[in-house]
């Protein structure tokens, strides 16, 4: 079928569509838009993204619900005179109207009378559907999915999941042959039916004001702020893109069963350790290899795609029972070994697998990795699990020794200890989360086998095991015992296979001869009494292969020698595919959507000028200004990383009017990450931006942010701050004793009050080379006393008159402490040069002399990051230069047109700045 352009169809797909449903001009005809409140149309077709829906609740002559879904830039709508049904097999007459507008879906209100469908109106629902098979939501291309709900609607059958907060599930509109628009709606059987009482009328509120029809009737106002999410409320959970893969955490392991009331307990599962990550019905299942494993189970992928949630990343345990309906490995191994999709559906009916949850991760854009175990539990408790291959892991908290025993009665490997302050750490063995064994196991990784004798002549005698201790694989012995001869045959056709000359252990260890070696590539699960002193593993049973397990870094037994970039940057631009991105900023004529990193920027006005050029050159635009940060991002996010950001935007360029932001007022993109700081001014706390990727930096770039400017201190304790707080948000008193209180530098601004003689009156200093030189002899004579104190001072540019010189240092002090410390420094430099250094606050004060400024150490302000643009003619830039080259450089030396050259020749000088702190704490005393 010929289709025009991404998203859209072509007049050819469409007529058939256009001759059942008709176009918007029937909605048009029908109102009065100078009388009704109802929107026009005007909103275009999404490209991307799920599939919308909306039920309204309209008190018109007579009570009904308007069933509402999007196709091709309209909404196909049905009037249900009874409403939806949750009660299984049951039939609701549905009568087809007009095609309605996109905008359709937010509207509420009061319909005047006389007028076509006088009456009240609320959102009673809303969310996003797919095409639905047997009860079994379809997860396809937003193009595909267009063509199978068009499909369905010329059939007259249009089966639909629904993902509402209140429709939810299997439904299906059929046409009725003797009327042209009469349909019926039902319900399929699917884990939201109900079998008896129908309840899923019963809210009588809109999903988007909480109003009812008579609150809309009487003139109430929507509240004026939309409902919070749960996991917004949560400590250290803050906003955050969805990742693409995760490493789960891991538990250390413990000798002893005990009781904590600081832990919880759960029970130990013989299954596979997998992370779901769900994405608006799209589910992927990643092992603890970081393989994808989603195709192996497609009944729990199915009710994963159904769950109440928009986005998730969960973290659990696929098991499978055996006939004597207890937890089976190896009845689990046997049909995740499969790989042909026929072979995988039978066994999936004849061999059910589910997926037990313990914890959640991410959640509707909230990253909850740094938030306590135990609200990351309550807010697990919110999602509900329907189906029999869902199902929440219990836990106890405080009972260790009672659970452990009902794990060895019930023939389990244990039990997993879990601190319920503990935050959770990706792809690390912490000691926060600990496993208790009814007998000792540990996975490792075979690197060998030894010749076999008598019966085993053929295949082998013992497997050589090891595990990967820094990248090092390190012998822990050999298993001969625990295989049968079916394994033993099975086994050696499978290590002949990966067999290599070089021992991959890292010391060799002492081997028999006729040792053969293999890439270390396969993991098994041995059981094993104890350690010897030698650290190989005592009376070792075999127990089972581990084909869920991955070793660290690429395969050994494939991957090519690849010698990694040893610059930071280079290994971040090829990391961040920059080449595609400047190739889609260079490639468009207008505005564009930008693919990076998995998310999409849209670009407006690519071409809009935003700095006026200098000189003759040409100006520099939005389009300049995208490539450039693209180009400068591995040098420039490194130390934006974590630090709360200010914007300074200028919709209209440098010449236009500009305002500042420290909050966003509309919806932010998901890949934009937030967390909430206090504000003791509103007594509350309020949502900051951190730009933390690519697709963050470019989407400044797109709403014209033309300066970038940061925080001195930063929302990660590593590695210098572990002992200070992370609650940001629940109080002023908590503010002061977390990281943010914390700088890493004390920073020193030295602007000149040399005036040219040029400028208007009241207006400051302008850029004037004999200004500037002054300014460069003050830093100059600052350099030695920051020297004898043993600190290293790093200049830039400000971009515009001044230099700012950042001195790092140890978090251990306030920023109170660190202003007076700078202070103090400026004292001691305005002694030495009284008629040149001023720290007056009173600006006429200051005139003909360089103003040494320390009161920029206070938290919350900000001076222009590290190859920050400035708002001056050319787009000069924040450049960091070295102290012996301040004398040869001047402001417009270095711009967003060419930064890029001087890096290639210098490198980033700021390489590895914070490796250069200095504990003033201890310099002091």
């Amino acid at each position: 079928m010929p289709k025009s352009k991404k998203g859209h169809t072509t007049s050819d797909e469409r007529k058939p569509m256009d001759e059942e449903r008709g176009a918007l001009e029937r909605y048009a005809a029908k109102r009065s838009a100078s009388v009704t409140p109802e929107p026009g149309p005007g909103e275009a077709a999404p490209a991307h993204g799920p599939l919308l829906f909306v039920v309204q609740k309209h008190a018109a002559r007579n009570l009904h619900y308007d069933v509402r879904i999007e196709l091709d830039g309209v909404l196909i709508s049905w009037a249900v005179p009874k409403g939806p049904s949750a009660l299984l097999g049951e039939k609701r007459l549905a009568m087809k109207v007009e095609d309605h507008p996109l905008e359709y879906r937010h509207f509420e209100g009061q319909i005047p009378k006389g007028q076509y469908g006088g009456g009240e109106m609320i959102v009673w629902d809303a969310g996003t559907y797919l095409p639905d098979d047997d009860g079994t939501p379809v997860q396809l291309d937003r193009d595909e999915a267009l063509r199978r709900v068009r499909k369905g609607l010329e059939a007259g059958k249009l089966s639909l999941w629904f993902r509402g907060e209140r429709l939810k599930g299997s439904y299906a509109f059929v046409k009725i042959k003797t009327g042209d628009n009469q349909w019926l709606l039902l319900k399929h059987r699917d884990p939201y039916a109900q079998e008896a009482e129908d309840t899923l009328l019963a809210p009588e509120t809109s999903v988007l004001s909480g109003r009812t029809l008579e609150d809309v009737r009487g003139g109430r106002k929507a509240a004026e702020e939309p409902p919070v999410h749960p996991a917004s409320q949560v400590q250290d959970a803050r906003r955050a893109p969805l990742p693409e893969a995760f490493k789960p955490m891991l538990a250390s392991s413990c000798d002893q069963p005990f009781d904590d009331d600081r832990w919880t307990f759960e029970l130990k599962l013989d299954g596979i350790r997998i992370v779901a990550i769900l994405d608006r019905g799209r589910v992927k299942l990643l092992s603890r290899g970081e393989k994808d494993v989603t195709r192996k189970f497609p009944a729990v992928v199915a009710q994963l795609a159904a769950l109440d949630v928009r986005q998730a990343v969960l973290d659990g345990e696929v098991i499978a029972l055996d006939e004597r309906k207890k937890v089976n490995f190896q009845t689990l191994m046997k049909r995740f070994l499969l790989d042909r999709d026929l072979d995988i559906r039978n066994a999936s009916r004849k061999v059910p697998a589910s997926y037990c949850v313990f914890d959640v991760l991410h959640l509707d854009g909230w990253d909850l990795t740094r938030t306590p175990l135990s609200a990351r539990k309550e807010l697990l408790e919110t999602i509900a699990l329907p189906g029999a291959h869902l199902q929440r892991v219990d836990h106890y908290p405080g009972e260790g020794k009672v659970l452990f025993e009902a794990a060895r009665q019930m023939e389990l490997e244990g039990v997993v200890a879990k601190r319920l302050d503990s935050r959770y750490a990706p792809g690390a063995r912490s000691d926060q989360w600990l496993k208790c064994k009814t007998f000792l196991s540990d996975d490792f990784f075979i690197g060998g086998f030894t010749q076999g004798e008598g019966a085993r002549k053929e295949t082998f005698g013992s497997l050589c095991v090891g595990q990967f201790q820094e990248g090092k694989l390190v012998s822990f012995g050999n298993v001969g015992s625990g295989f049968d001869d079916t394994m033993l045959a099975t086994f050696r056709k499978q290590l002949d296979e990966i067999s290599q000359t070089q021992c991959p252990f890292d010391p060799p260890p002492p081997a028999p001869p006729g040792t053969t070696w293999v890439a270390p590539v396969l993991a098994c699960e041995v059981k094993y009494a104890n350690l010897t002193d030698e650290g190989n593993l005592r009376a070792p049973v075999f127990l089972r292969m581990r084909p869920d397990l991955a070793p660290p870094g690429p395969d050994p037994a494939e991957a090519a020698p690849v010698t990694p970039p040893t610059d930071p940057a280079e290994a971040l631009a090829i990391e961040a595919n920059l080449d595609a991105v400047l190739d889609q900023i260079d490639g468009a004529t207008k505005g564009f959507e930008l693919q990076v990193q998995g998310a999409i920027v849209a670009v407006t006005n690519p071409d809009k000028p935003l700095w006026p050029g200098l000189g003759d050159e040409a100006p520099v635009t939005k389009r300049d200004y995208l490539r450039y940060l693209a180009q400068v991002s591995p040098y420039l996010l490194p130390n934006m990383r974590d630090r709360p950001i200010t914007l300074t935007r200028y919709p209209h360029g440098i010449e236009g009017e500009h305002f500042y932001q420290k909050h966003y007022e509309h919806d932010l993109p998901p890949f934009v990450e937030t967390f909430r700081i206090f504000s003791g001014h509103n007594q509350k706390a309020t949502e900051y931006m951190v730009c933390n990727n690519l697709p963050t930096l470019l989407w400044l770039g797109q709403i014209a942010d033309l300066e970038l400017h940061t925080w001195y201190s930063r929302i990660s304790p590593e590695p210098d701050a572990r002992d200070k707080g992370l609650d940001f948000w629940s109080s002023e008193e908590a503010l002061e004793a977390s990281v943010l209180n914390y700088p890493d530098f004390m920073v020193i601004d030295l602007d000149p009050y040399i005036y040219s003689g040029n400028e208007k009156k009241g207006a400051e200093p302008e850029l004037d080379r004999a200004a500037f030189a002054k300014t460069v002899e003050i830093a100059l004579a600052l350099r030695p006393i920051l020297e004898a104190l043993g600190l290293k001072g790093f200049p830039k540019l400000s971009g515009k008159t001044g230099i700012h010189i950042f001195v790092p240092i140890v978090r251990n002090l306030e920023y109170d402490a660190v202003r007076a410390f700078a202070a103090t420094l400026g004292h001691h430099l305005l002694r030495q040069r009284p008629k040149d250094v001023t720290m007056e606050w009173s600006v006429p004060k200051r005139t003909g002399k360089i103003f040494y400024d320390h009161n920029q150490n206070v938290r919350g302000k900000t001076l222009a990051s590290i190859y920050s643009p400035r708002p001056a003619p050319g787009a000069p830039v924040s450049v960091p230069v070295e102290w012996d080259e301040l004398e040869n450089v001047y402001p417009t030396d270095f711009t967003v047109r060419t930064v890029m050259a001087r890096l290639e020749v210098k490198g980033d000088l700021w390489k590895g700045i914070l490796e250069e702190k200095v504990d003033v704490a201890k310099l002091l005393g």
